[in-house]
């Protein structure tokens, strides 16, 4: 079994050089990526929430702030001008110290913005008072912190609770929601919650993780008409390695809802995500043995490289003008972001 790394190989840069360099706008607005520094994140021992991700990091540098997030994006878009909305890795960690981070990594660049990792007990003016003082733009709940056994059926209400959505509304907040649950979007406890949340808080910005969560392109092509009329709901890319939903978010909600994401430093490692009848699985260098499972030799490139194909792929089916392809990559997000 190979071992996990961080590196560009040449045939990763082949990739890119042949099928996403054409494609690429000259400036890109990653609209889902996380900074960190590693001693941030106490025990990385085995079972603690962080240590699974630890073993996709390989010989990557503790310190994945903004200058080494821009460098490391040149490998998916080498002739590409990339600003973001960057988060703290929310698994764990003292959320005044990652998220301080975080801050103070955008803080000197006006194109750059930070969101807040917030946690279902946190005081909402606490949270209210912290967003205006560090320039927060943004919320991320995640289900780890949602209390009820196993996190991944939680309901949305149990990670991010109505307080800090009015939050959201009155401070004129995205929040970006890694949705849970067996079937992600085409879940009708899921469905009734987002739609109640964006019609009673219309100040609020919603963005929904990964496609809403379309790593099974299904869940998100039977769900999103669920979400038809919603004025405040968007979908990012984040790590997503099927057209599928994509294509589902451009058709019902109209591209400008779309936005490019890549989930840094997910986007880092090697791999890419499988449907699988009404699941999906995650299959990575060490996965399996690759010289096994086909009839030429398999390499697996970087998760965000398989995404941006992807994409590619989508605009290519739904006919997207370049102008749609430059909203797609920046236009939407900075919209979104224009408080």
């Amino acid at each position: 079994m190979a071992s996990y790394s961080w590196e560009m190989r040449t045939y990763d840069q082949e990739i890119v050089e042949r099928e996403l360099k054409s494609f690429l706008p000259d400036r890109l607005f990653d609209a889902h990526a996380h900074l960190h520094e590693l001693s941030h994140y106490g025990s990385t021992e085995p079972g603690s929430p962080f240590a699974s991700h630890l073993k996709f990091l390989g010989n990557a540098p503790p310190r994945l702030g903004l200058p080494e997030y821009r460098e490391h994006m040149k490998w998916l878009a080498p002739d590409s001008r990339v600003d973001g909305l960057f988060m703290p890795t929310a698994l764990m960690g003292e959320p005044s110290v990652i998220n301080s981070f975080v801050a103070s990594e955008v803080a000197g660049d006006p194109d750059c913005f930070a969101g807040m990792a917030v946690r279902p007990d946190m005081d909402p003016e606490q949270v209210r008072e912290e967003v205006r003082r560090r320039n927060f733009v943004g919320l991320k709940p995640y289900h780890v912190h949602a209390g009820a056994q196993p996190t991944w059926n939680a309901d949305i209400e149990r990670f991010l609770p109505e307080p800090l959505v009015k939050v959201a509304h009155e401070e004129r907040l995205c929040i970006t929601l890694h949705l849970v649950k067996r079937r992600a979007l085409a879940d009708p406890g899921n469905q009734q919650a987002i739609r109640r949340y964006c019609e009673k808080y219309p100040n609020m910005k919603l963005i929904l993780a990964h496609a809403a969560r379309g790593f099974n392109p299904h869940h998100t092509i039977e769900g999103i008409g669920a979400l038809s009329g919603l004025r405040n709901v968007w979908c990012d890319t984040a790590a997503v390695t099927d057209c599928g939903a994509f294509e589902a978010v451009v058709r019902t909600l109209g591209h400008e809802r779309l936005l490019f994401g890549t989930d840094f430093f997910i986007s880092h490692i090697r791999g890419r995500c499988v449907a699988i009848a009404d699941s999906f699985a995650w299959l990575y260098e060490d996965t399996l043995d690759w010289s096994e499972a086909a009839y030429a030799q398999v390499q697996p490139t970087l998760i965000g490289i398989e995404s941006l194909r992807c994409l590619k792929l989508a605009a290519m089916n739904l006919r997207l003008t370049d102008r749609q392809v430059e909203d797609v990559f920046y236009h939407n997000a900075r919209a979104l972001l224009d408080r």
